[in-house]
């Protein structure tokens, strides 16, 4: 190949090249100008934590599915304890046939030629019937029932406190992440007007290049800090209007703030709550009431199950409908008992009865880990309400320091270096009280989760839609 067609190939593939790459930054281009009119477009909604709490309450699923849950326990223990009253069936048949002519004819009335035409039968039948005595089988159905129905009223309001909790931490964390970007923004004015003074006395001679260059590097480090800032409070945000079933678009304004309300409650009195009203506790109580209803039903194999019953029938043998015609009637008592089953019935008990001792140790279990996660979340909030002391003492600490870093640097005696590290400690400090403030506020939701205070509906707080 020529060197001249070499050439002209490879100034096309450059041109080729050159084209895709602008249609990419185009289309890169466009995608952020949709996206930021997009967010221009947004809604905007403006609550406070009570108006959130309504909204998750009316569109989360997880509040539904435990009311749908609910009812369904409910329905099956209303079943249960309708097995106990009086069961009405009816019965109708039709049929067509006749007998062996040769059979018939030969050995039972061989004289009788209409018995051997094919003709048809008509039956009907109402009975009712009660039982009297079942073992133990239907009582056990009826208090593994109940036990399930409570254990879902229980649930219902477990899904409330959980729901407050989920609420609660998402609120705050968008709160958290708005003050971060406020502390970011700060950073950056606070290292901005630095910058100036820095340049000013560069201008003069009076301080050298360096201290520029440090500086603009300590700004555009803070400025980072800040996109991330700005992009986590855009998460948290998006989070927070799934919990709450808005578009994840919508830019919330809340109107509550982080902010330190002391606990009074001792950790003696929390672990006492707890466990008289943690859900969780009350649920694994009730499903070792269920295991012994359906320890109680497996054993009522070994009893006769005694039953009454009253029945009307009518047949006709002309082959005409209805069958209306030879009526009979009949009261009586039923009693049946297996007596032989090849070990099912026992088979059943012991699996039941070790269900039963499962849903024991399940429980001693539950109320392990309820106590467990009541001292962690105790301890956990006890231990960021002292780092709120401490921290709030070093933020004074450090805006007088970076004050005077500012004034030493001024007047000629300070350094650059002094000023940005004072800079980036009280940056620091504010972001570790912003911290443990957001711990501190956690972690007490979190008890009140633990311990099982209850969640009511408010319902009187009205939205819109």
């Amino acid at each position: 190949m020529s060197k001249n067609k070499l050439s002209k190939r490879l100034l096309v593939l450059s041109a080729a090249i050159t084209m895709m790459l602008c249609q990419s930054a185009f289309a890169a281009e466009e995608q952020v100008k949709a996206e930021a009119a997009a967010e221009a477009n947004a809604p905007v909604v403006q609550m406070n934590m009570q108006e959130a709490m309504v909204r998750a309450f009316e569109t989360n699923p997880a509040i539904k599915i435990a009311d749908f849950d609910k009812d369904a326990a409910r329905a099956s223990l209303n079943a249960a304890r309708a097995g106990r009253g009086i069961t009405i069936s009816g019965s109708a048949s039709a049929s067509r046939g006749g007998y062996d002519d040769d059979w018939y004819r030969d050995y039972v009335f061989p004289k009788n030629n209409q018995a051997t035409k094919i003709g048809n039968t008509y039956s009907n039948s109402v009975t009712a019937s009660m039982p009297l005595y079942t073992g133990g089988k239907l009582s056990g159905a009826i208090k593994s029932a109940k036990a399930s129905y409570k254990s879902a009223l229980v649930g219902v309001q477990k899904s409330y406190n959980d729901m407050r909790s989920t609420v609660t931490n998402g609120y705050y964390t968008v709160l958290q992440a708005d003050d971060m970007q406020v502390l970011g923004r700060e950073s950056v004015e606070r290292l901005a007007e630095h910058l100036k003074n820095v340049k000013a006395q560069y201008d003069v001679g009076v301080v050298a290049k360096v201290d520029v260059l440090r500086s603009e590097v300590e700004l555009a480090n803070a400025q980072q800090s800040l996109i991330k800032a700005e992009n986590a409070y855009k998460i948290a945000e998006a989070n927070f209007n799934k919990i709450i079933g808005l578009p994840l678009a919508t830019n919330l304004f809340l109107e509550d703030t982080l902010s330190y309300v002391p606990y009074e409650k001792d950790l003696a009195y929390c672990l006492d709550y707890a466990a008289n009203n943690r859900p969780e506790l009350e649920q694994a109580k009730q499903g070792v009431e269920a295991a012994r209803g359906a320890v109680k039903q497996a054993r009522s194999g070994y009893q006769p199950q005694i039953s009454a019953f009253a029945s009307q029938s009518w047949a006709t043998g002309d082959g005409h409908w209805p069958a209306d015609e030879e009526e009979n009637w009949a009261v009586g008592v039923n009693v049946n008992l297996t007596i032989f089953d090849t070990g099912v019935t026992r088979a059943k008990s012991h699996a039941a009865e070790a269900n039963y001792f499962s849903a024991q140790e399940n429980y001693r279990d539950t109320m392990d880990a309820v106590m467990l996660d009541v001292r962690s979340q105790y301890l956990n909030m006890r231990e960021a309400e002292k780092r709120i002391s401490t921290t709030e003492v070093a933020v004074s600490q450090a805006e007088e320091d970076y004050r005077i870093a500012q004034l030493r640097y001024q007047a000629g005696v300070g350094t650059n270096t002094d000023v940005l590290d004072a800079q980036v400690a009280l940056t620091d400090a504010q972001t570790n009280y912003l911290q443990s403030v957001y711990d501190y506020n956690i972690s007490k939701t979190n008890l009140e989760t633990a311990i099982g205070v209850p969640m009511e509906f408010p319902h009187q707080v009205k939205i819109e839609k």
